[in-house]
């Protein structure tokens, strides 16, 4: 009895440490999500400038997703 005891705590907290791995992975995934899709709205946000006003902010529009994602990328 004490075996099979311990042996079904073993399994639930196995399945609680999996369920808890795939929620911190979608969790993680929808945090990636959100930060990629508010940076796009910034990029056409820029896009939308006319040459003068992108200039005006000391930018080029072939420079705008270097810009936007430059604390991700090291370019």
């Amino acid at each position: 009895m004490a075996t099979q005891a311990v042996n079904v705590s073993i399994a639930k907290n196995g399945l609680r440490d999996r369920v808890g791995s795939i929620l911190a992975g979608l969790s993680a995934g929808l945090n990636d999500y959100m930060t990629r899709r508010s940076r796009i709205d910034q990029v056409q946000k820029l896009d939308a400038k006319s040459d003068a006003e992108l200039a005006a902010l000391g930018l080029k529009r072939e420079e705008i997703p270097r810009y936007v994602f430059r604390d991700m990328f090291y370019l």
